[in-house]
């Protein structure tokens, strides 16, 4: 995965790269992991900069021919790896003193663009979605889950208020003909009863069958906490979101393990362990106006980071927890 759409058909931009860049600080040297390779962008940028080295990562094989061409460029200091970033431990990188892992959540032009995905709603035949690594399809979610199971994907993984009469309409749909994406964008429009003419009527029920269909929910979370474990002391983890979901998600693992618990001075005083991470920014970082010209689909993007603050590896978390939720709605998928 890597920066969302663009408006250029013949650029790739890399979201919120300079304030990336200024968080990481290649110019001092440094292995960095970036785990959604998609163009390169990040991984260029880093390994422009002398006694640099990145690691990436990328579930799409597609990306596989800019991974050759970099690795011709920059011979010994890039190495690919065609992985899901859930299995980031996989790579076995205890040795390696790893000064920054990058998440970048959101989908490149090409990703957008390549009509055998299926990601837009302009792409013409079968429902596809996935970016690799898959178990199932986005036409198989639309054409043999039940009503139910619909409207919880849509509403929870799309925010889309309109979910349980789309998913009825869907149903109805389906015993005439199976659905590709022409007619589930056209059954959208004719289903939505208030209009966005801002987006596209399509735009929430296409989110959720990518989460769904790539199960981001799951992926995120493993991929947050291998990242954690991974990173020696000092190392930053970055991580830039483009939906209110993945941000919510992020948001809650970085205050977990950079934030004390708050107690009431109304009840007893609790022994509470050190934190094992600091956010030195709160707030997130957003595109400036000068990026949101060159890039309008950069509006949503956040930046978060965190910096570890003792060498460890195995640790304690809720998020699993916390979001048992959507990991529930995920599974809904092993049925496929």
């Amino acid at each position: 995965m890597k920066a969302t759409m663009v408006q250029d058909t013949f650029k790739h931009y890399p979201v919120l790269l300079n304030e990336l860049i200024s968080i990481i600080t290649p110019q001092h040297g440094g292995t960095f992991i970036d785990c959604t390779f998609g163009q390169g962008g990040y991984t260029k940028e880093i390994l422009i900069h002398k006694n640099t080295k990145v690691i990436a990562l990328d579930r799409d094989k597609k990306t596989q021919k800019k991974a050759d061409k970099i690795s011709n460029e920059f011979e010994g200091r890039f190495f690919f790896k065609n992985k899901k970033f859930s299995q980031l431990e996989d790579l076995k990188l205890k040795k390696e003193n790893i000064k920054g892992i990058i998440f970048d959540l959101g989908y490149s032009y090409n990703q957008i663009k390549d009509p055998t995905k299926g990601l837009s709603f302009n792409s013409v035949g079968e429902l596809n979605m996935q970016m690799g690594l898959n178990d199932f399809s986005a036409r198989e979610v639309i054409n043999k889950l039940n009503e139910e199971e619909l409207e919880k994907i849509f509403k929870f993984f799309g925010e889309e208020k309109e979910s349980k009469r789309i998913a009825k309409n869907i149903i109805q749909e389906r015993k005439i003909k199976k659905i590709n994406t022409k007619i589930l964008v056209d059954l959208i429009n004719k289903t939505k009863r208030k209009k966005n003419f801002k987006i596209n009527n399509a735009t929430k029920i296409f989110q959720a069958l990518r989460i769904f269909v790539n199960k981001e929910i799951s992926e995120l979370i493993k991929g947050l906490i291998s990242a954690a474990k991974v990173l020696n002391k000092d190392g930053m983890l970055i991580v830039v979101t483009f939906h209110s979901l993945e941000d919510k998600i992020v948001k809650y693992f970085f205050k977990s393990l950079s934030e004390k618990i708050s107690v009431s001075r109304y009840l007893p005083i609790i022994e509470q362990s050190e934190t094992l991470f600091k956010m030195p920014e709160k707030k997130p970082k957003t595109p400036t106006l000068k990026e949101l010209k060159e890039n309008p689909s950069s509006r949503s993007a956040k930046l978060r980071y965190m910096v570890k603050k003792k060498n460890f590896y195995d640790f304690e978390t809720d998020i699993y927890k916390k979001f048992e939720y959507l990991i529930n709605i995920e599974n809904i998928g092993n049925k496929l």
